[in-house]
């Protein structure tokens, strides 16, 4: 699964979340292709696979979105869940303030040391240095986007597909 982070305007927000407080798992999907279609290049990041590590690292070592502490624990897989069959996950504004504050404590041998802790028979990378050095890059993209997004004050929006 590919991830990717959006920066959803109050609009996009309000319709995604009435939609899903309405059960509508097909208006959800719909506001989410319009989303990926029409998207600013600036308020969005891809972590293509990496996605994966980033959270197990930032949390408890695994994809569990409630793992971990919280405001790590929302940078990638923690929030509100938009969709049963994959990740369609909603971090508010003020959240995402807070994730990008947190995501500034965080350096590269905390990481890593969090990065060679994990332990699951799930995780499916190779947990070597390519591996490492992969995974710390997107961190990284994921860090300024979030420095992003909290300047804009906007909600983001976390897909796995």
């Amino acid at each position: 699964m590919l991830g990717v982070h959006f920066a959803i305007t109050p609009e996009q927000e309000r319709a995604l979340l009435a939609a899903d407080d309405a059960g509508d798992a097909d208006a959800v999907a719909g506001l989410l292709e319009d989303i990926e279609e029409s998207w600013d290049d600036d308020l969005k990041v891809d972590t293509d696979k990496a996605w994966d590590a980033i959270h197990r690292a930032l949390t408890d070592g695994t994809l569990d979105p409630d793992g971990g502490e919280y405001p790590l624990s929302h940078a990638i897989a923690g929030g509100r869940h938009l969709h049963d069959d994959s990740y369609v996950v909603h971090v508010t504004a003020a959240e995402a303030g807070d994730v990008a504050k947190a995501l500034h404590g965080v350096d590269r041998a905390w990481f890593r040391a969090r990065f060679d802790a994990i332990d699951d028979p799930e995780y499916r990378g190779a947990l070597d240095d390519g591996d490492f050095e992969y995974t710390w890059g997107n961190f990284e993209d994921v860090r300024a986007f979030y420095d992003r997004a909290a300047e804009a004050g906007r909600a983001v929006l976390f897909t796995a597909t």
